[in-house]
């Protein structure tokens, strides 16, 4: 078990406050989706858990140290970041970080290299790719060391179809060999295909967290119910 709780959680910006309070427990298995219209505080709320935010208010607790638990997980930004090295260097990098041997580490990417359908361009620059090739790669880079914690942010918006479900493949395996994800999209979707359990946020404020098909069969609030039909929420 890998449980992550968050008790009464605020991040303030210049005296505003843009997130909670959150009170939140995510179990180790399956995929959590966070939903909500864009300002609703989901990619605040991600960084959060990951730690790349400053509390205001309240704690982030993890069942094992936080040192450990910051070696256990990765991030994946809507923006692909890439180093400036070809495919196969990129995949390498983390295992190389890792003091994994160069054999080792070759063997591996070249593994990620083939799920992800890029094996004729293992030498090419990375930052050359296209959109969905680059972020596959960082999905791919975020999963090799195997963490028990994968979060990503909105990680197919502006995609095509083929590119997007090369990403959800990987992350549904990946979920099936115990990596916990937390992923935001705007995609209902894509929140249908891939969530266990969704966390609802609205201005803020975490409205809701429960299965799937309760969220989408007992909507939690009018804002829900608009994000649902797709209406605009103001």
């Amino acid at each position: 078990m890998f449980p992550l709780e968050v008790s009464s959680v605020e991040i303030n910006i210049k005296g505003k406050r843009i997130l909670g309070p959150i009170n939140l427990l995510l179990k180790q298995e399956g995929i959590s989706v966070l939903l909500g219209a864009n300002g609703s505080g989901k990619t605040t709320l991600l960084e959060t858990l990951h730690g790349l935010r400053k509390l205001s208010k309240g704690k982030v607790r993890w069942s094992i140290p936080n040192k450990l638990a910051a070696k256990e997980q990765s991030f994946v930004f809507q923006t692909p970041v890439m180093l400036r090295r070809s495919v196969l260097e990129n995949l390498m990098y983390p295992l190389r970080v890792r003091r994994f041997s160069k054999p080792n580490a070759i063997k591996e990417a070249m593994h990620w290299v083939k799920k992800i359908g890029l094996e004729k361009k293992i030498i090419q620059q990375a930052t050359l790719l296209s959109g969905g090739e680059m972020q596959a790669v960082a999905v791919a880079r975020a999963l090799i060391t195997k963490p028990k914690m994968l979060f990503l942010d909105e990680p197919t918006a502006s995609l095509d179809g083929l590119a997007k479900k090369t990403i959800e493949d990987i992350l549904v395996l990946a979920a099936k060999n115990d990596t916990k994800i937390i992923m935001s999209t705007h995609d209902l979707g894509q929140a249908k295909r891939l969530a266990d359990d969704i966390i609802y946020l609205h201005k803020g404020l975490m409205e809701s967290h429960c299965l799937k098909d309760e969220f989408l069969n007992s909507p939690p609030s009018d804002a829900a119910k608009q994000f649902i039909a797709g209406d605009i929420i103001i």
